[in-house]
């Protein structure tokens, strides 16, 4: 069976395979408040006073999350990528699984050293380092401690005691702050959904989110694209957010009882 991307009408495809674009301001604080809180500070430090001492702070500079799939702990780190790009800040994002960007960033690291404005490294899935990148993570820590304007964002999927890291990386990685990424719940989904909508103006039949909820993806950027994608059919066939109209926008016949064929995103 078709996943719902490869399902969806043509002229709304497009808006499910681009999720809504991260910020701080779109990520949905509840149990985060105090993670949220510290990013909102930092990222306020960078626009409004770049060369600002008090957030040369090892703490400011240097944060560790984890949490479970789908709890927006990469959603975090994008958003961090994004406020640089806006601010006009060098920023450079390592992924476990792109090892070639690791050596750029070794080369280039030192000439950002004596830099007033902040530069930001961003690092996701510390959890799946391999031991050479993890070689490469210890060596661009070392190089952040010893510095004044390195910023560093780590997220994984265990606390640092908990990573089956080398030793010496886990302790550096407990050095700055570390918080755990709570997830919402659905009940949280669902509120944050329908709230979303209401300020669209979009009414949805109280079936709706349950049902998306228990056959659609389940992370929030493609629920909240999938919302946008509703609101755009639903005005273009003058309809209401039914069920059936979620289902035609879906291509998904009504007894399509299985959600692992429906590209559940976990």
């Amino acid at each position: 069976m078709k996943t719902p991307n490869s399902a969806l009408p043509k002229q709304f495809a497009l808006d499910l395979s681009q999720p809504q674009k991260a910020t701080l301001n779109n990520f949905l604080a509840t149990g985060n408040a105090a993670l949220l809180a510290h990013l909102q500070l930092l990222v306020s430090g960078w626009e409004m006073n770049p060369a600002d001492t008090s957030l040369h702070a090892l703490n400011y500079r240097w944060l560790y999350w984890w949490g479970t799939m789908g709890s927006g702990r990469t959603h975090l780190l994008s958003a961090l990528n994004n406020a640089a790009t806006q601010l006009h800040l060098q920023h450079f994002s390592l992924q476990a699984n792109e090892p070639v960007s690791w050596v750029g960033l070794e080369e280039k690291l030192p000439h950002f050293l004596s830099q007033e404005r902040a530069t930001i490294i961003t690092v996701d899935d510390v959890d799946q380092l391999d031991e050479r990148l993890s070689a490469a993570l210890f060596r661009i820590l070392n190089l952040v401690h010893g510095s004044r304007n390195l910023h560093v964002f780590m997220a994984g999927n265990s606390p640092p005691a908990g990573l089956q890291l080398r030793e010496d990386l886990r302790t550096r990685l407990a050095w700055g702050l570390v918080f755990q990424v709570q997830p919402l719940s659905d009940e949280e989904k669902m509120q944050a959904l329908q709230q979303a909508a209401t300020e669209r103006g979009l009414n949805l039949s109280p079936e709706v989110l349950p049902w998306l909820l228990q056959r659609f993806y389940r992370d929030m950027p493609n629920l909240m694209a999938l919302l946008d994608a509703l609101d755009a059919y639903s005005l273009e066939m003058k309809r209401a957010v039914t069920l059936p109209l979620v289902r035609e926008l879906l291509q998904i016949q009504p007894h399509v009882t299985n959600p692992s064929t429906l590209g559940n995103a976990g």
